[in-house]
């Protein structure tokens, strides 16, 4: 179960940048402050709870069921981020399940008193927005992927996603460390984890990833973005 810890620093918040350090130690007392073990859920999909979570340490995986059970990862957010702001301007019901990924601290900011902050701090107000213009354009292209992509291609469109967050190398190349989760990539394009691992080794085969101890590394980005998009231009 998820106990109360003592307070700790907002400083590595993004959302709070635009605040004094003095008006970030006021939102931390108001804060609960709690930890979570791996696989622990956070927040159970359409719950009445509006409250926001800034994650202090750790990763959560943002989560949504089909109803025969199938998991489809929407998101991971590490230390720095935080979720549960949709519920906070709306009111309505969770619209996703969250689960911590490691050992992870959140703060609990009420959400009366998250709509006061992005209300009467117009930089954080921009922030928000920006975040929220982000969500939409990442939703936007995860729906043209599922519907006009086929399974081996969601998962050449996930790789190429990954290599870009982890950065291209001057030689062309990106380093996934570490090492994709089959399930994972696959919980995340809705496929199967048979799929997944049966196009990273035609990808091998190909020599355009190789598996190294603790890291997958994509050794052509430029091909594999060419895969992706001559399809999504077909």
């Amino acid at each position: 179960m998820a106990d109360e810890i003592a307070q700790n620093s907002l400083d590595g918040i993004d959302l709070l940048a635009p605040l004094s350090p003095d008006e970030r130690a006021a939102v931390a007392r108001q804060c609960r402050w709690r930890r979570y073990a791996p696989q622990e859920q956070i927040i159970d999909r359409q719950s009445q709870n509006r409250d926001v979570y800034l994650v202090i340490k750790g990763s959560v995986r943002i989560v949504i069921y089909s109803l025969s059970g199938k998991e489809l990862t929407l998101d991971d957010l590490g230390a720095g981020y935080y979720f549960g702001e949709l519920a906070a301007i709306d009111g309505h019901p969770r619209s996703a399940s969250v689960m911590a990924l490691v050992e992870t601290q959140v703060a609990v900011l009420p959400a009366e008193v998250f709509m006061r902050l992005v209300t009467t701090h117009e930089g954080m107000m921009h922030m928000l927005l920006k975040r929220l213009a982000s969500m939409v354009r990442t939703s936007t292209d995860r729906i043209i992927d599922l519907s006009t992509l086929g399974a081996n291609n969601r998962v050449h469109a996930e790789l190429l996603r990954q290599a870009r967050v982890a950065g291209i190398g001057d030689d062309g190349s990106a380093v996934l460390s570490p090492i994709p989760v089959h399930g994972d990539i696959a919980s995340r394009v809705s496929t199967t984890r048979e799929t997944v691992a049966r196009v990273l080794n035609d990808l091998a085969r190909q020599r355009l990833v190789r598996r190294d101890r603790d890291a997958l590394v994509i050794l052509d980005v430029e091909k594999l973005e060419e895969i992706v998009e001559s399809v999504r231009g077909e």
